[in-house]
């Protein structure tokens, strides 16, 4: 079932490499948050009532609730609806995630370590590198604040990796780091929207200090 759900998942980076809309790109992180609330819940060898609640906390509510309402709430704001063009069309995203991810696949099979869960490592490198990817073939700001969530789900992934179970301080670390980053960029966001009407990453080199 967990290798369902973590395929399930890999699927959703391709979605987003071909993916147009920015609403689709808010539905898509919603949808990991959910997948991967399932495959904590599952992963857990003992689920006891403060582990369910910091699952429910930083995947459901956090990762599939407030984030991205908060990020549709940017969109609508600035009147965003459709993503700049990117600097390499759709196409070459699709073969470029899909190189991602057969290279972790032949990296995963290499390293020999008992401890290791490969399925959850290709997973995570995956992710990781999809994120930065995102965040390099982007013009506009937000998708590169999605980008950088995309990474964060793959840290989350990573620190599953390892063991059975989470370890609770470092993902909580991770929680209020992400939470802090999405608040600052999205009031940065509101701000350039109120100068620039085409949050365009080229729009930056315009801006300077009176």
């Amino acid at each position: 079932m967990i290798a369902v759900l973590l395929i399930t998942f890999l699927i959703t980076l391709f979605y987003m490499a071909i993916a147009n809309r920015m609403l689709t790109y808010v539905k898509v992180l919603a949808l990991q948050g959910v997948l991967l609330f399932f495959v904590v819940f599952i992963q857990l060898s003992e689920i006891n009532v403060v582990n369910l609640i910091f699952i429910l906390l930083e995947t459901i509510i956090f990762k599939s609730i407030a984030v991205p309402l908060f990020l549709a709430y940017i969109l609508k704001r600035n009147r965003i609806t459709r993503e700049a063009e990117p600097f390499l069309p759709n196409f070459v995203s699709l073969i470029i995630t899909t190189v991602i991810v057969v290279a972790t696949i032949l990296l995963a099979n290499s390293i020999q370590e008992p401890h290791l869960d490969k399925i959850f490592f290709v997973v995570a490198l995956s992710t990781l590198f999809t994120g930065l990817y995102f965040i390099a073939s982007r013009r506009k700001i937000i998708t590169h604040v999605m980008g950088y969530l995309v990474i964060e789900n793959g840290v989350f992934v990573l620190s599953l990796a390892v063991g059975n179970e989470m370890p609770m301080l470092v993902n909580l670390g991770i929680m209020l780091d992400i939470f802090a980053s999405v608040l600052i960029l999205g009031i940065f966001l509101n701000k350039i929207g109120d100068v620039f009407k085409d949050i365009d990453v080229n729009q930056l080199s315009n801006l300077k200090d009176y």
